[in-house]
């Protein structure tokens, strides 16, 4: 999945000329951790909570707080702002992207085009929104968890015994976390069973496959095993 097609685009940005004080309010009016810092249509920096709060914090010890908001407003984005910031393409895949935001503990980034130009930002909360419909959130009926031989067709064995039972698949993810050497554990969201095949369903996988668990979201029951 491209950055692209899950960025926002509607970027509330800030020129980096302005004050820190207009920064605080755009911050806590659009509920937003960062704002892209821009000049002549150029991304410059990018400036978060964390850069205020260290500017209010370095000057707060010896000022009355008349003097302190004077100071907010004076103070300029561009002297307090990070520069060259921690940018991703449009054609970059939203798994790089969490790697990057994860390995240097951002909570969002920047977008740019070819020529870059910002086209819009992503941000951790973009990214969870991936997940769910990766896993088929909105068509929950059963989760099945497996442990399966790290080979060509094994899981296709699984999804065949499926389908024989009218299932239909929402989803299949695959993870080698924790899982045996030789063997990785995959994870198949089914939903519009025929409910009165279920356990049927459950007795023919228990003896053919490693099952891990059972989620039946309709009947809000979970088994592990």
């Amino acid at each position: 999945m491209l950055v692209k097609n899950w960025m926002s685009r509607d970027v509330i940005t800030i020129e980096k000329d302005a004050s820190m004080q207009i920064a605080v309010k755009l911050l806590e009016q659009h509920h937003i951790r960062s704002l892209p810092v821009m000049h002549k249509n150029q991304l410059v920096g990018i400036l978060s909570g964390s850069d205020i709060k260290r500017a209010s914090a370095s000057n707060a010890s010896s000022l009355e707080i008349h003097e302190l908001m004077y100071l907010i407003e004076k103070i300029q984005i561009k002297e307090i702002m990070t520069k060259n910031p921690i940018t991703v393409s449009l054609h970059q895949t939203v798994d790089e992207v969490a790697e990057l935001l994860l390995a240097n503990n951002l909570s969002g980034a920047p977008v740019v085009d070819e020529e870059n130009h910002l086209a819009g930002i992503i941000t951790r909360s973009d990214i969870l929104k991936v997940m769910i419909s990766l896993t088929g959130a909105n068509r929950r009926g059963i989760d099945f968890g497996f442990e399966v031989k790290d080979e060509p067709g094994s899981i296709k064995k699984i999804t065949d015994t499926i389908r024989r039972f009218n299932g239909r698949l929402a989803s299949i993810l695959i993870s080698y976390r924790d899982a045996p050497v030789g063997s990785r554990h995959v994870f198949i969201r089914v939903y519009h069973m025929d409910r009165s095949r279920i356990e049927e369903l459950k007795d023919n996988l228990f003896n053919r496959f490693k099952v891990l668990y059972i989620f039946d979201y309709l009947e809000a029951s979970r088994e592990v095993f």
